[in-house]
């Protein structure tokens, strides 16, 4: 009888610490890690790991797999990216608690938030619950190649007290905030991980409503951060436009401070946010430096809208030829815009903006005509572009109009080509601002959304870009060691929602692991797939040098292709490390 299930071989250790890396071995048994360093014992299953890196399980924090987990096992993209533990619910936005006579109104409000198809919802969600303590129930009938946790969501929280009340605005009596803080009490209690909301004039649904965070007063929000602090654990999470009348920190600070809790939002250069990311950060210091517990969660790169004719958005969309076309199926557009004719009409036109949403029309006007600030997708893209690569300076190079460029790049590769626009987090054209809050304790990697944004954003890949980008690859500044990037996508990310058990290579804990072999990791190219229920379609992107992915001892991945294994399964609450001895 070998005395271990799996032994990693010789590789190079980073074990999510933050500590040098070091060569050895890593031993499994019963889903645990049982030893780690020069092992003698033999194996089930060995993997020989010379030359390539063994690191934990990345942990990603903020994806919207809500729906996509109830039916899918495989839970890609993020798992292709050695992902093997993900927290969804975020920004408000969930499928429960949800009234029978809710449930269009909850795909709403998920397809115009998180951009994911309302028809791949409705197919694919089977409603087979109505509580969120039955739904987490659901969610642990089936297994899959990662961990989910969730939180409890704002909008779904308040539709069903409030239901036909809740509008934009609607002020919620103090029995309808008694009856919500319970609803986030009995989810956290069933194993709920936080509670989410949304206050951001980017996030409405698929009728262009605000969603129900939006208006919602300090007072609301305190009370049902409370709900969490009853139980005595769990994540206060939010997306705001940070106004500045609406002391977002201060009230985050009490509720920290009173709690205990955590509070995390989503710290990002955007144009719909009072305060600058610098102000940001210092205010949220001020708070922490006065005894409260407030994380910034910071992306890695732009917040990229892709463009694409096939994508939700493309920079014409406002243009009346477009929309002549808009609902024509793929064939009946593509020969409408290979067709010069059609082209030289579109071109020809202005945008009409009579029907775009008035409160963000800037970043409508940005996406339909800012081409200084849009890249052309090559094949080996630099998600750190310099102005060289814009629509405009290669459309000048180029001797033609821009927006004749703009148009001929979406027709490369069959009308497949992509135009990138890095909408948040782009404004210095640089990635700079990002490389001090990398070490800082007070932020986390986080912003993948994965499993939304299906036919604008591909971040799901986060994990992967960290690596390649800041680690290996980057060209325009400061790279982040080995080390920093690993503690901070496993150990920090874990942390912050009481994921104890996992994130570390040692003894006692998850062999949650990947293989990687860092020569041979690069991102590949995105493409549109339409493989979601109901044909809906997703921006997808795989990448090379993930020689295996392991999730409770079991190896999920072989060089990007699933096992069909489905060790994963549901998270309850925090987690705490068995620490067990090892076994020898």
């Amino acid at each position: 009888m070998p005395a271990y299930d799996l032994i990693i071989r010789g590789g190079t250790i980073v074990d999510g610490t933050g500590e040098d890396r070091f060569t050895g071995d890593v031993a499994v048994k019963d889903g645990l890690i049982a030893a780690v360093g020069e092992i003698s014992g033999d194996a089930a299953e060995e993997i020989d790991a010379t030359g390539l890196l063994v690191t934990p399980g990345f942990v990603d924090i903020h994806t919207h797999y809500d729906g996509q987990a109830t039916w899918d096992q495989e839970m890609a993209p993020s798992s292709w990216h050695g992902v093997t533990t993900v927290v969804m619910g975020n920004c408000g936005v969930g499928f429960a608690p949800a009234k029978p006579d809710q449930h269009d109104w909850l795909i709403g409000l998920m397809e115009g938030v998180e951009d994911i198809p309302g028809t791949a919802l409705a197919e694919g969600i089977t409603w087979n619950w109505e509580t969120f303590p039955e739904y987490l129930d659901e969610l642990e009938k089936m297994p899959r190649t990662v961990d989910v946790g969730t939180h409890v969501p704002h909008g779904a929280v308040r539709a069903y007290v409030l239901g036909e009340r809740e509008q934009p605005g609607a002020v919620p009596t103090e029995e309808d905030i008694a009856a919500m803080s319970k609803i986030v009490e009995e989810g956290v209690r069933a194993g709920a991980l936080g509670f989410s909301t949304s206050r951001t004039v980017l996030h409405k649904d698929v009728d262009g409503v605000l969603v129900p965070g939006t208006t919602a007063t300090a007072e609301e929000l305190v009370e049902l951060g409370r709900a969490m602090g009853r139980v005595g654990h769990g994540v206060f999470e939010m997306a705001s436009d940070l106004q500045r009348d609406w002391n977002e920190f201060e009230w985050m600070g009490n509720l920290s401070r009173e709690t205990g809790l955590p509070v995390t939002f989503a710290a990002l250069q955007s144009i719909a946010k009072e305060l600058p990311l610098d102000e940001q950060i210092s205010t949220m210091r001020a708070e922490n430096d006065n005894g409260a517990n407030i994380v910034a969660q910071i992306a890695l790169r732009g917040n990229g809208v892709i463009m694409a004719w096939q994508g939700t958005v493309n920079p014409f969309v406002y243009r009346p030829s477009w929309k002549a076309i808009a609902d024509l199926s793929w064939e009946e557009q593509k020969a409408k815009l290979f067709d010069p004719e059609f082209k030289k009409q579109l071109l020809s036109e202005a945008n009409d903006y009579s029907e775009a949403p008035a409160d963000i029309l800037p970043v409508v006007a940005a996406l339909t005509q800012g081409w200084a600030l849009m890249y052309e997708m090559d094949e080996d893209f630099d998600y750190e572009p310099e102005d060289s690569a814009t629509v405009q300076a290669r459309a000048e190079k180029a001797g033609i109009d821009a927006q004749e460029y703009a148009y001929d790049m979406l027709c490369r590769d069959e009308g497949k080509g992509f135009i990138y626009f890095p909408i948040l987090n782009y404004a210095d054209k640089n990635l700079d601002f990002l490389f001090p809050l990398q070490h800082s304790d007070d932020t986390v990697n986080s912003l993948s959304d994965g499993g939304a944004h299906c036919g604008t954003i591909c971040d799901a890949a986060s994990p992967t870009f960290m690596l390649q980008h800041w680690v290996r690859d980057r060209k325009r500044g400061d790279r982040i060691t080995l080390e920093n990037a690993i503690k901070r996508q496993c150990n920090d990310t874990a942390r912050l929602y009481g994921l104890e058990d996992r994130g570390i290579l040692a003894a006692g804990y998850l062999a949650d692991i990947n293989v990687i072999d860092m020569e041979r990791l690069k991102l590949g190219k995105p493409w549109l797939a339409f493989d979601l229920p109901a044909g809906g379609k997703r921006l997808l992107q795989k990448a090379e040098g993930y020689v295996a992915t392991i999730k409770n001892g079991v190896v999920t991945f072989r060089e990007g292709k699933w096992t069909g294994k489905t060790p994963g399964g549901l998270i309850r609450g925090p987690q705490r490390a068995e620490l067990a001895e090892a076994a020898e």
